[in-house]
């Protein structure tokens, strides 16, 4: 491939500034024991960016689809720090005892691979949720956020919660906030929202270990 190859290390430090401006608490609306019974009732979307990668590779993109190689040498992967979080994730959702009735991936294979390690359930891949710096291939900014506003407004499957793993870069789009590899913001829809949705959480990798770790939330 030939195509654009991200300047990764300057793009980290800018991510994780960001990321650090905002106040983890701001406009989150549950949290603790009362976060997991929400979830435990079901209802919400969980948008999840990938798990860390390793940033010392870009991404060469040529034709729309090259984005699903799993070749270090074209598209950036998960580290094997992001592959521990994944599971860890995965396995302290399932210790709360939060219902999953879907799982939707991005078809970047290192948002496939974390949501496949997460071991949620049957992983979906949809281009419905893109990385933005790849739109240009799916229709433009303004339908790759659209769609993922469509999803983010739409109740889960009946019986749980709908896990999404995407890409930092839409979430800030399609939401306006932000969580960083790995991190997670939890939206319920809401038809009198300006998007259809709203932010009740936001949950870095060690909330969901120390949620789990206390057993209820609380």
């Amino acid at each position: 491939m030939t195509g654009f190859r991200t300047a990764v290390a300057p793009l980290v430090v800018i991510l994780g500034a960001l990321a650090a401006a905002v106040p983890a608490a701001a406009q989150d609306a549950l949290s603790g024991r009362e976060l997991v019974a929400a979830l435990r009732d079901g209802g919400y979307n969980v948008y999840f960016p990938h798990a860390a990668t390793d940033w010392g590779n870009g991404d060469d993109v040529d034709a729309a689809g090259d984005w699903t190689s799993c070749d270090p040498d074209e598209m950036r992967q998960l580290s094997d720090r992001g592959r521990a979080t994944a599971r860890a994730i995965g396995a302290a959702i399932r210790a709360l005892d939060v219902p999953v009735s879907e799982v939707l991936s991005s078809e970047y294979c290192r948002c496939a691979e974390t949501a496949r390690l997460m071991d949620l359930g049957p992983v979906r891949t949809t281009r419905k949720i893109m990385n933005t710096r790849a739109d240009d291939y799916v229709g433009g900014r303004a339908a790759v956020v659209r769609r993922a506003r469509e999803v983010l407004s739409s109740a889960p499957p009946e019986g749980g919660n709908r896990i999404i793993v995407g890409h930092g870069n839409l979430m800030r789009a399609a939401t306006g906030a932000y969580a960083g590899e790995g991190g997670s913001a939890i939206y319920r829809p809401d038809p009198d929202a300006e998007h259809g949705f709203v932010l009740v959480a936001r949950l870095s990798p060690d909330d969901w270990q120390r949620l789990a770790e206390r057993g209820t939330g609380g």
